[in-house]
């Protein structure tokens, strides 16, 4: 009799399949274990089903029961140590000198707060897809001896593209980009104006306003931009249409905008300093820097202040309300030539003409931290989102790692650019130099320059139609006063605490007072005319006089400051407001509860 093969479900995977005899037709048996749970509408509904508990198969243990809903990963996923080291706020406060259980309990959640916050921060990183890179060379090869065709033959299509050079014949120009890289705005010495999506190579105007154009920049927006002509600071649109011209602002040489105060600096060859709110369109500050020719600007990102170099190697800190300057720094023993400062406003990097370029810090205005040498001065400077460094001595443009201890001896890039370099500047969110020379603009491409992720709400490169209103207003709403710039913004936050302890301490005083001595001698009058009874009488007569004035004007004193403290609590009512008592009668005073009399 045949055989046939049948299946037997045992429930353990691993088991082959158990050869067994079939029996006569009419009397087959199949062994079936462990069947199939329903699932959908077939699954059984009673009020008996056990809900609590779901089955579970684990080869090893057979079956097994766990409670249902419960978590399939327990607790959170584990963080990189590297990444919380990298977005840690340092040590926490220490809450043992902390007086009080309630400002302690602020302190200890304050803490938590900031702990929650560097841990979100590091879990987020994972969603950072985009790497900043640099060039590897061979052995024995060195990255300055690749050139940009070299670069744009291994790079793919889309960055090949954005090295290209404008061959034009209105120069020197001066070149911006936009603070989210998408934009681009050249000027030319003999009048030219372009603007352009440099990215799609698309032309938004371009026009011969048939004057000097000494510089240009870029307002809040790529909708509008400054051109400091021959005379004075005209403003246009994106089409080229001329929207404001400012007389006030004379024979401009350089100009800066600070987006978060929607302020235009501007330095002119007399060296003046003025500051243009373009938001209301009045000068907020004006005055004469006194500090000589003026050949160089730049801003400090961290807290808006304008940074001016000078002839005497001396870089000087201004703010718009402050007709002198907030702080002056030594650098360089010649002339400067360049200064910059990097995205974090820590760094300021100057050049001169002593042939070098000094790295300072800002924080404790201190330094030099880094010396790097160079065969010519420094015509221009410029540092990357990613800290890389350009200089610009003729027209040869080299770019420097970020500054180490041991600084490198040889450049990271080296190009040879056709006309003497009159602008540099990195694009950002981009591995892109623009360097705008005589004779025209040239985009090199310098791998790791830039940021490879942005923030859409800082700077967002596809901010399409909408968006771009909506940033307006919002950045309207948030402008910051510029009161507020200063040398330490973080100040502002702060308590003067010594000051405040004098003032308490006075007026304290000036509450507990007491009457000083009095010292009176009458004069000595001849013999007869008066006796030991009659001095003493008059010194008491004299010491009472003095201290009841002295109370007099005690009491005067503190009747001032409780009268300033009541109008600092008080806060003044409202037209329609009716107060609960009042010594004037009143028609409502019969709705008042009467007061009841003790027996």
């Amino acid at each position: 009799m045949e055989t046939e093969m049948f299946f037997v479900d045992t429930g353990r995977p691993d088991q082959e399949a158990v050869e067994k005899p079939q029996k006569v037709k009419g009397q087959q048996e199949i062994v079936v274990v462990n069947k199939e749970r329903p699932f959908g509408k077939f699954r059984p509904k009673g009020k008996f089903q056990n809900k609590k508990f779901d089955q579970k198969f684990n080869p090893n243990q057979g079956r097994v029961f766990r409670r249902r809903g419960g978590k399939k990963f327990q607790g959170p996923a584990p963080i990189d140590k590297e990444a919380l080291e990298k977005h840690s706020r340092g040590t926490g406060a220490d809450a043992t000198g902390v007086k009080g259980n309630f400002h302690r309990a602020k302190l200890r959640k304050k803490e938590i707060y900031h702990e929650f916050a560097t841990e979100q921060a590091a879990r987020t990183e994972i969603l950072l897809t985009e790497g900043e890179g640099f060039i590897e060379p061979d052995e024995g090869e060195e990255t300055a001896e690749y050139t940009q065709g070299e670069i744009r033959e291994n790079v793919d299509i889309t960055a090949a593209t954005k090295a290209f050079e404008l061959k034009l014949d209105f120069g020197a120009y001066r070149m911006r980009y936009t603070r989210n890289g998408r934009h681009l705005l050249l000027g030319g010495r003999k009048g030219h104006v372009a603007a352009l999506d440099w990215v799609r190579k698309k032309l938004h105007c371009e026009t011969n306003v048939m004057e000097e154009v000494v510089d240009v920049s870029w307002l809040h927006l790529e909708t509008m931009y400054a051109a400091a002509q021959k005379q004075w600071v005209h403003f246009y649109d994106k089409k080229g249409v001329e929207l404001h011209c400012v007389k006030r602002l004379h024979r401009v040489e350089r100009m800066e905008f600070l987006p978060y105060h929607f302020l235009l600096a501007t330095v002119s060859d007399t060296g003046y300093l003025s500051w243009l709110d373009v938001s209301v369109g009045e000068i907020v500050g004006n005055f004469h820097a006194k500090v000589g020719r003026i050949r160089s600007v730049c801003q400090n990102p961290y807290n808006a202040l304008l940074c001016l170099g000078g002839a005497k190697g001396v870089v000087s800190m201004w703010a718009p309300s402050q007709p002198q300057a907030v702080a002056q720094m030594v650098c360089h023993p010649a002339p400067l030539s360049a200064i910059a400062t990097d995205s974090t406003g820590l760094n300021l990097f100057t050049a001169g003409q002593d042939r070098c370029v000094r790295v300072w810090d800002l924080r404790q205005l201190s330094g030099p931290l880094h010396i790097y040498r160079t065969r010519t001065a420094v015509q221009e400077l410029a540092i990357s989102q990613r800290g890389l460094m350009g200089f610009a001595m003729g027209n040869v443009v080299e770019i420097y790692r970020k500054p180490s201890a041991l600084t490198a001896v040889t450049p990271y890039l080296r190009q040879r650019v056709e006309g003497h370099v009159t602008g540099l500047q990195f694009c950002p969110y981009e591995d892109v130099l623009g360097v705008s020379t005589a004779r025209g603009f040239t985009s090199l491409l310098v791998p790791g320059a830039g940021e490879p992720n942005f923030d859409a709400r800082e700077a967002n490169p596809f901010m399409s139609l909408s968006q771009r209103r909506e940033h307006e207003v919002h950045a309207l709403l948030e402008k910051i006063p510029m009161e507020l710039i200063a040398l330490e913004p973080n100040k502002v936050a702060e308590v003067d605490v010594p000051t405040f302890k004098e003032r308490f301490e006075a007026k304290r005083k000036m509450m507990l007072m007491k009457p000083p001595k009095i010292d009176f001698e009458p004069r000595r009058k001849a013999k007869g005319k008066g006796g030991s009874v009659q001095r003493a009488k008059n010194k008491q007569i004299e010491r009472e006089k003095k201290r009841k004035e002295f109370k007099e004007d005690v009491r005067e004193l503190q009747r001032k400051i409780v009268e300033e403290h009541k109008e600092k609590d008080v806060v003044a009512p409202a037209e329609d407001f009716i107060p609960l008592e009042s010594k004037s009668k009143s028609v409502l005073d019969r709705f008042r509860p009467k007061k009841k009399q003790k027996k």
